[in-house]
């Protein structure tokens, strides 16, 4: 069985089967185009608030743009009515998105209580409708991505998989814990795997993807593919890794003198995107993904972060690399 292959979302292709997932603050676009170089077959843009795209928010606004160097791209909103999502799905449609992803899983209390992210799991019908407004707005697929439980106490994936099959989603995106877990414990891929069964659209398997072990019991449990979140974070090239290791070729392990040179590259194109200070702003958040596992890392972390300019960034990156 062949396991990495080109992925099909209704008319849409991919050229493989394993996506970058959507992350708040990280998955822009200078990151998105890192993760296509380094193999992935779909990135997934940070979600973006449908209510905000609704009142001109120029921030959410800027955040749909897609650049010509980052397809395949799947855009993610949030929002919990069908107005504001369909007119969110047509504007991330006219701005080139090859994808439209609806949230249902954020765990995050500020996007509950608006309505949206995993409580919407709670509420069946108006997931559905949320759905089918996103798929009438729009000529793309559009996907769900939620979880496979509220809390222990009942897993909802197979109704969750039914659900967004039955309200035209093309694919669904099943992250393999409950919302109560946020990011923390091993994912239940045998629930992903229940949810394979019952479905005719793909289903995608998403939680705890660091490696290509991992990424293999998903596949092998019968998902379509696989998404990679934090595992990326730190190794854009993780989904190349993946491949590779899969079709078993050998794999290096990125050294720390490789990662600050592809996380310098990566800050210099945030600059290049954002302006210095918010280039060098956003930079910081991943910082612990990127100088760690050598000598005197967290003084190194504890130094950049007090840098505000990318010329002193650069000269602290290149005298850690020397000594490296």
């Amino acid at each position: 069985m062949t396991l990495i292959k080109p992925l099909q979302i209704a008319s849409f292709t991919a050229p493989n089967n394993l996506l970058l997932a959507p992350m708040a603050g990280i998955t822009d676009t200078p990151f998105r185009i890192l993760c296509l170089q380094g193999g992935a077959g779909i990135v997934c843009a940070e979600m973006v608030s449908a209510h905000a795209l609704h009142y001109g928010n120029p921030k959410s606004g800027r955040m749909l743009q897609v650049a010509k160097k980052e397809h395949p791209v799947s855009m993610q909103i949030f929002g919990a009515d069908e107005q504001t999502i369909a007119e969110a799905a047509k504007n991330a449609e006219a701005q080139g998105a090859d994808l439209i992803d609806l949230n249902a899983g954020c765990p995050v209390k500020k996007i509950n209580k608006a309505g949206a992210g995993c409580v919407l799991m709670k509420d069946e019908l108006k997931l559905g409708r949320l759905i089918e407004a996103a798929v009438k707005a729009v000529k793309i697929p559009v996907t769900l991505k939620t979880r496979i439980a509220l809390n222990h106490k009942e897993l909802l994936a197979v109704r969750m998989a039914k659900l967004a099959q039955n309200a035209g989603a093309s694919a669904i995106t099943l992250h393999a814990r409950a919302a109560v877990d946020v990011h923390a414990g091993a994912p239940n891929i045998e629930a992903v795997a229940e949810a394979c069964l019952a479905v005719n659209i793909p289903v995608i398997g998403n939680g705890g993807v660091v490696n290509a072990s991992v990424a293999k019991q998903f596949l092998e449990a019968g998902c379509a593919g696989v998404m990679i979140g934090r595992g990326a974070v730190g190794n854009p090239f993780i989904f190349q890794d993946i491949q590779d290791e899969i079709a078993g070729k050998p794999v290096r392990p990125l050294t720390a003198s490789k990662k600050l040179e592809i996380y310098l590259a990566l800050i210099r194109e945030n600059v290049s995107y954002y302006g210095e200070r918010i280039g060098v702003n956003r930079s910081r958040k991943t910082a612990g993904y990127w100088i760690n596992n050598f000598p005197g890392a967290a003084d190194v972390r504890g130094r950049f972060v007090r840098l505000d300019t990318l010329q002193d960034i650069e000269k602290l990156f290149a005298d850690v690399r020397v000594s490296l």
